[in-house]
């Protein structure tokens, strides 16, 4: 690790082989916390490389315990954002899952706990009661019957949980908060993506066209890793990419307050509550409506975007969403 620092202080760069060892050292524990903290850090001071970034997904993907979902799986979505926006917003991708739900799709989310936020998508279900495990048949069950399978990062990568530690030390983002939407175990070919930056959407685009990934991602001109509704916003898929305004769903503009997540995981959990019981303000339901619409249109490209609008809309206002969130904690708890 010594001489993978002195390399990269020099502004040199891994190839794609050197960060898949490197990735393969962490899952095994081979460095200590100190030397950890140092390797995030050069990823603060300069950008990673699609090399790097692959390797690093090699090696979680080589190193990840496998799950079968079998058919149930086939056609399923993960909805998922980079975190790191430093915004601190509700849990906007949990709730936009069980609102997909709800319009009839299925969901395989790989979360994990907030790094750098109060709550991530593993805090809010945790607080709801939901025991999180790798036991194949009761995640399918769960994704058979709610309509959502939850995927708890620790449990599917040695390495993300070896790092996990230090990475809430540092309470900001890493590249691990780059890595996560690309390494859940089922190698779901349907994906929605926010990202915080418009040259990590280039980068994950470049992957998800390499890989073969049915990838939409997303990302707010003013720093949201996902449709926030506070301003414009870019959005990219296999075939486009282009600029958005709220007014183009037929939503109104949200201001950055009303996102807001909360100072504690036990308040999130009742913001989530608030969103799917169709009692949060009207900027929360239609930011979560906005991310399900494009879950909802990248599993159906040929629907017109206001179709999943309404879609997504009919799903959260008729109790669908809330429903199948029910479900899914009565299956996990």
């Amino acid at each position: 690790m010594n001489r993978i620092l002195s390399n990269l202080f020099e502004h040199k760069s891994l190839t794609r082989e050197e960060a898949r060892d490197v990735m393969l050292n962490i899952a095994d524990g081979k460095y200590n916390d100190n030397q950890l903290s140092a390797f995030m850090t050069v990823y603060l001071m300069r950008s990673i490389t699609p090399e790097e970034l692959t390797g690093f997904r090699d090696a979680i993907l080589q190193r990840r315990v496998a799950v079968e979902l079998g058919e149930a799986a086939r056609d399923a979505i993960d909805i998922v954002g980079t975190g790191g926006d430093g915004k601190n917003t509700f849990n906007i991708s949990t709730a936009s899952c069980f609102v997909v739900a709800g319009a009839g799709k299925r969901v395989v989310k790989h979360g994990n706990y907030g790094a750098s936020s109060v709550s991530g998508a593993s805090n809010v279900l945790e607080e709801h009661g939901v025991k999180f495990t790798a036991d194949n048949s009761q995640l399918r069950h769960s994704l058979e019957e709610s309509g959502v399978a939850f995927l708890h990062a620790p449990f599917f990568s040695p390495a993300l949980k070896s790092v996990g530690p230090v990475r809430r030390s540092l309470k900001m983002r890493t590249f691990f908060n780059m890595l996560g939407p690309l390494v859940n175990p089922t190698l779901p070919k349907n994906q929605l993506l926010g990202v915080y930056n418009l040259k990590l959407m280039r980068l994950y685009r470049y992957i998800a066209q390499n890989e073969n990934i049915n990838c939409t991602i997303v990302h707010s001109l003013d720093g949201y890793d996902e449709i926030s509704l506070t301003s414009p916003f870019k959005v990219a898929d296999p075939t486009h990419e282009w600029l958005l305004t709220p007014a183009d769903l037929g939503l109104g503009k949200v201001t950055e307050e009303d996102l807001y997540g909360g100072e504690t995981v036990a308040e999130a959990a009742h913001i989530f509550d608030d969103v799917l019981k169709g009692t949060a303000s009207k900027g929360k339901r239609e930011c979560v409506i906005a991310n399900a619409a494009f879950a909802i249109r990248t599993l159906d490209p040929s629907l017109p975007l206001l179709d999943c609008v309404a879609m997504a809309r009919e799903s959260l206002e008729s109790g669908a969403a809330l429903e199948k969130f029910r479900k899914f904690v009565a299956i996990n708890s």
